[in-house]
């Protein structure tokens, strides 16, 4: 979930009209820290790149920082989006993140709308930042796996002890300071079979904005899915008994991210998430060293785009290795064009297909077997919600385009 914040930012001395930019504009999802991290999760696909990618202490140096936001903020979009990730993005320290506020501030024209996320494990999180994020306007996207016993399973630091209260520390901090927020919960083999308890340990969080992740992950020296990797069938039980939750407590009263996709579906024929649209989502990562790659699941070396520091942000954004990618997303199987579905999920993300075929992207995807369940399961109670927001009887929430 992505939040729209406006900054103030002064008028550039002489620029009484923006000039747009005629491009189809892009967000940044920047990895200011790389890979580093200070925990230790073992389901983390992030931490085993290859190490010519970036490994061990990366930090982004101040001249990267600067020319990723006076390059992009120079396009002059009418939405700026930074979405600041990990590894774990606070082992920035908090200078890092003034500094970019400061950068945005000085870059920035007159009518930007300038908005700027961060996705974080909260172990760092404390009053100084929770004064920040909130002064900054941050959404903060916080990781919690649920109860203590489910998210302790995975989520361990350094030192393999569970990570849960000093999390649940964060939560707390980020409410009495009134911080933005909502969370992130992985469904992986042994979160997926308690749909009630996640669900019922964040709502009585007064957690509204909820985002759930499949994990599946691929062993690179068995090239077998991994046991912690959620099964198909786990992950469509899990999607069909939250969806009764969500119905009961009501589509307008919480969101989650996957339901209000298929939701926008419904109403408009456009997701509002690229897992099941028909084309990547047109956004770059930006890697601490400013390596650009095209997606956060394709931070590989031979899908490098190129460095900010060598070549136009734009440019970057529009690399034929890009578009590549993104083309590959409309290569479904012939199962999936026999498929009913098939408009709806499109063959769901493009690196749920790699572990049935790592060769090829024009395979089912790991979870056609969920999908199918779900959307044999859902479709006709999301086509009433849809028909019952267009005439008015159920009342539409901001979180719905």
């Amino acid at each position: 979930m992505f939040s729209k914040v406006n900054i103030d930012i002064p008028l550039e001395l002489g620029a009484a009209i923006i000039n747009m930019v005629f491009m189809r504009p892009f967000t940044l999802l920047i990895k200011p820290s790389g890979s580093d991290c200070n925990l230790n999760c073992r389901y983390c696909f992030y931490k085993d790149r290859a190490s010519d990618i970036g490994y061990g202490c990366q930090r982004m140096s101040y001249d990267v920082l600067e020319n990723l936001v006076k390059d992009y903020m120079k396009l002059k979009f009418p939405f700026s989006g930074f979405a600041w990730q990990g590894g774990e993005p606070t082992l920035m320290d908090l200078d890092f993140f003034k500094k970019t506020i400061e950068l945005q501030q000085k870059f920035g024209v007159l009518g930007q709308d300038v908005s700027n996320s961060l996705q974080t494990n909260a172990i760092l999180l404390n009053e100084e930042w929770c004064k920040f994020l909130r002064e900054s306007k941050f959404l903060v996207g916080i990781s919690i796996d649920g109860p203590k016993e489910l998210h302790d399973y995975y989520r361990l630091d350094l030192g393999g002890y569970g990570t849960f209260e000093k999390v649940m520390q964060a939560v707390e901090l980020c409410k009495e300071h009134k911080v933005e927020f909502n969370t992130l919960t992985l469904i992986n083999n042994v979160t997926a079979d308690h749909p009630d308890e996640i669900f019922d340990f964040l709502i009585d969080l007064g957690i509204r904005y909820i985002q759930f992740i499949s994990c599946v992950e691929v062993d690179p020296e068995t090239g077998q899915v991994t046991d912690f990797s959620v099964s198909p069938k786990q992950y469509g039980n899990f999607l069909c008994r939250v969806f009764d939750r969500w119905m009961k407590f009501g589509p307008q009263n919480l969101s989650i991210r996957d339901f209000d996709s298929i939701l926008n579906f419904c109403l408009s024929g456009r997701h509002t998430i690229c897992t099941f649209d028909r084309q990547c989502n047109n956004y770059i990562v930006i890697e601490h060293n400013g390596d650009v790659f095209p997606c956060d699941f394709f931070v590989d070396p031979k899908w490098r785009i190129g460095n900010i520091m060598e070549t136009p942000i734009e440019k970057l954004a529009a690399d034929a290795a890009k578009m590549d990618l993104m083309q590959n997303k409309r290569k479904l199987c012939n199962k999936c064009f026999a498929c009913r579905h098939v408009a709806v999920c499109w063959g769901g993300c493009l690196k749920d297909r790699i572990p049935l075929d790592p060769k090829k992207f024009n395979c089912e995807s790991y979870f056609c077997e969920s999908y199918r369940r779900f959307l044999d399961y859902s479709m006709p109670r999301f086509t009433k919600i849809a028909d019952q927001f267009r005439s008015g009887t159920l009342f539409r929430p901001n979180h719905l385009v």
